[in-house]
């Protein structure tokens, strides 16, 4: 069962790590264009990291970008659950 909290609480952790406001439809328009195979693709990935650094206004270096992507392609987790994604980033 889905949280009902979690887009309330994926924008305080943003607000909270960046300083910067994001509403919750920025949030839904780039997770709407997320898929399974998002996760599996280096560019795919680059991309919305790139997406999601310009949302907050925040430059990602290119370790970071490497490290990030290394970090979503090695996990094992199930990516056609965002939300358990969304956990995973908000504890970082």
């Amino acid at each position: 069962m889905p949280d009902k909290n979690m887009p309330k609480d994926v924008l305080n952790v943003v607000k909270k790590k960046t300083g910067k406001t994001v509403s919750e439809k920025d949030i839904y328009k780039l997770a709407s264009g997320v898929k399974p195979s998002t996760m599996q693709s280096d560019a795919q990935l680059r991309q919305l990291i790139k997406q999601v650094s310009g949302l907050v206004n925040i430059p990602v270096s290119e370790q970071t970008m490497n490290e990030l992507i290394q970090a979503i392609k090695s996990s094992k987790m199930n990516t056609n659950n965002m939300e358990q994604l969304m956990k995973m980033i908000m504890k970082k």
